[in-house]
């Protein structure tokens, strides 16, 4: 992350705290004495405000030991990989891109939290069998730098995606690989959704000839090569990244700032949602059970937005100040359901990877 500016250096550096809290292990959690514990997988962009952590240890005697699988495509694979050992309980950051991958592998087990009858049905992708669980959702959305754009000499800021092939664009560009990074697959599909199957790799073609930057991961898309999060050392004003950037642009300025220089372009935002699922295998099935309630409690529900940079599924969770003023919401996000990603995604992935890298 299932990482977003949402998703940036603070919140890697609040996950070591949390860790402090249970010591990362496999085989699905060890424990001292007779104490429960639980192992939690997920992405390398998790963040909870600790104390909300420990408060759920000490009220349910559950110790819990998160381990950092990587990006949610690496975590994804490797609890594939390790699915006849399991090396955790739940895991935590699969999305609607990848959800196909762990049904189609068997990962879950179905649990149905009382807590979804406060959750918007629109995220609950898997209402039928419940074998994961919605926890948060956001837009992935090409960001621009506002002051590179508009003025006296400069091409306006990019509304629209086609835009993205014009030569007043040329070189701007930077996104993520989608073989390697959750909002770089977010935005292939996206792509694919726009101009079809027949029509994608056109614009994706356009685009590496317009001088398209490919980077693995949003971090070093994001704080390498991007205007803003680079703090002015990267040459490209024109990132993909996601609609809350801009509360993350304002939260996480040095000096503090009260408006943000991030845009967001909206016709190119797509509509990302990201499960919690227990862990078929797992000999803890109770506590991981507590664990995926406690996400979807609603002091957990209001904390991810400043933790993770994401919006809470729970219809009754109160936002920030700085979202409900600096996040976009796109009115119509692009959207596509997870049995038609699930069906083209490796071959999107070859065929992008062809006409783009190759």
């Amino acid at each position: 992350m299932r990482a977003r500016a949402r998703r940036g250096r603070l919140a890697a550096s609040i996950l070591s705290l949390v860790l402090v809290a249970g010591t990362a292990c496999s085989g699905g959690g060890g424990g001292s004495g007779n104490r429960k514990s639980i192992t939690v997988m997920t992405h390398d962009s998790f963040a909870v405000t600790p104390s909300l952590l420990q408060d759920f240890e000490n009220r349910t005697g559950i110790k819990v030991n998160l381990v950092k699988g990587g990006d949610a495509g690496a975590m994804v694979n490797q609890a594939i990989l390790t699915k006849d050992h399991p090396q955790a309980d739940v895991l935590y950051g699969i999305d609607n891109t990848l959800l196909t991958k762990g049904f189609d592998a068997a990962l879950f087990e179905p649990y149905a939290s009382s807590a979804l009858a406060s959750v918007d049905p629109a995220f609950d992708l898997d209402r039928d069998a419940h074998r994961v669980t919605p926890i948060d959702e956001s837009d992935v959305c090409l960001n621009y730098d506002k002051t590179a754009f508009g003025g006296a000499g400069q091409p306006p800021a990019p509304a629209k995606l086609d835009d993205l092939t014009d030569p007043a664009y040329a070189g701007k560009v930077v996104v993520e690989n989608p073989a390697t990074s959750s909002p770089g697959l977010a935005f292939l599909a996206a792509t694919v959704a726009r101009f079809g199957e027949d029509h994608y790799l056109e614009f994706w073609r356009a685009l590496k000839a317009n001088g398209l930057k490919v980077d693995d991961g949003w971090d070093q898309a994001y704080n390498n090569d991007f205007t803003i999060g680079s703090g002015g050392t990267g040459t490209r004003p024109i990132v993909l990244s996601y609609a809350t950037s801009p509360p993350a642009d304002v939260v996480f300025a040095q000096p503090p700032k009260d408006t943000t220089d991030v845009g967001v372009v909206d016709d190119s935002c797509f509509r990302q949602v990201e499960f919690a699922g227990v862990l078929k295998g797992t000999s803890k099935a109770d506590a991981a059970h507590q664990f995926i309630d406690f996400l979807l409690s609603k002091p957990v529900q209001e904390d991810v937005p400043l933790q993770m940079f994401v919006y809470p599924v729970r219809k009754d969770a109160a936002l920030p100040d700085v979202f409900t003023k600096f996040a976009v919401r796109p009115a119509s996000p692009i959207e596509l359901d997870v049995a038609t990603i699930g069906a083209g995604r490796e071959r999107w992935i070859q065929e992008w990877t062809a006409a783009v890298l190759g």
